[in-house]
């Protein structure tokens, strides 16, 4: 790849990237880090469960020179979560790094709730992230003797305002996360967590899509009056993959424009 930038121990490392998919050309969180890292080296392997959306994704890698393939997972099923860390193993020999990436909104109290909902959010959001790191963690050892894990949580953990099953979903991939590292920092493999503030993607732009005051109300929620994009988040994936954050694990990464310094507010949309 001509111009690639400072891999900072990414170049000829291996990675996978559930939710790596978006629609059309549209720059998720997933899509951005698999990108992001392709940039500096790394061979990804995008997962997403519509195989066209992880297909473009890898296609937009390899139109800059990158290495990437496309694997359709649904990573709710323990079995395909199996196959989708041998896919990467049998194609690239080894596996370095895990983005899970993969998440779904809620909205309402306990009282509103739908137990079949409650139920379903939790295993998207947080049973996901506990399943592909089941099968990861043991080919990262026998393969690279060690790695790199981020899960993808949201400032919602950390500042409830209406989505309470969301939040307890996001809360619990903190609590995973910081147990994981405990777990497995005598394997050397390094586990920490990214909290998204209101970021602009394809899927909060899903539906009808969102107004442009809707945007501007998003934006100034941040300290800096700025809307937060796909891009920032695989930003810091890609910096806590990287040898730059060799000494930080069971960390949470709040990527927000300074949202959580301010007071707590219901917003139109899931972050």
């Amino acid at each position: 790849m001509t111009g690639r930038e400072e891999d900072a121990g990414l170049a000829g490392k291996v990675a996978i990237v559930s939710g790596g998919g978006a629609a059309g050309d549209g720059i998720g969180n997933g899509r951005a880090a698999a990108i992001l890292l392709a940039r500096s080296g790394t061979k990804v392997l995008v997962a997403d469960r519509d195989l066209k959306l992880a297909e473009r994704t890898a296609q937009m890698i390899a139109d800059e020179g990158g290495t990437a393939a496309a694997h359709s997972a649904d990573v709710t099923n323990e079995a395909e979560c199996k196959r989708l860390i041998e896919a990467a193993v049998d194609r690239y020999g080894r596996l370095d790094f895990l983005d899970n990436n993969v998440g779904i909104g809620s909205r309402g109290s306990v009282v509103d709730e739908a137990p079949e909902t409650y139920r379903r959010v939790m295993q998207v959001n947080v049973e996901t992230m506990f399943l592909l790191s089941k099968h990861a963690i043991p080919a990262m050892i026998k393969t690279a003797k060690g790695g790199s894990i981020v899960n993808i949580s949201s400032i919602s953990a950390l500042r409830p305002r209406g989505l309470t099953t969301y939040s307890t979903s996001k809360a619990a991939v903190i609590g995973l996360t910081q147990a994981m590292a405990v777990d497995h920092g005598k394997d050397r493999i390094r586990v920490n967590c990214i909290c998204p503030g209101p970021v602009y993607t394809p899927m909060v732009n899903r539906g009808n899509g969102m107004s442009e005051a809707n945007r501007r109300q998003r934006a100034n929620a941040s300290v800096l009056k700025i809307e937060g994009t796909g891009w920032d988040i695989g930003q810091g994936v890609r910096f806590l993959l990287s040898n730059h954050a060799r000494y930080i694990t069971g960390q949470v990464l709040v990527i927000d424009g300074g949202v959580t310094l301010q007071g707590p507010a219901r917003e139109s949309q899931d972050h």
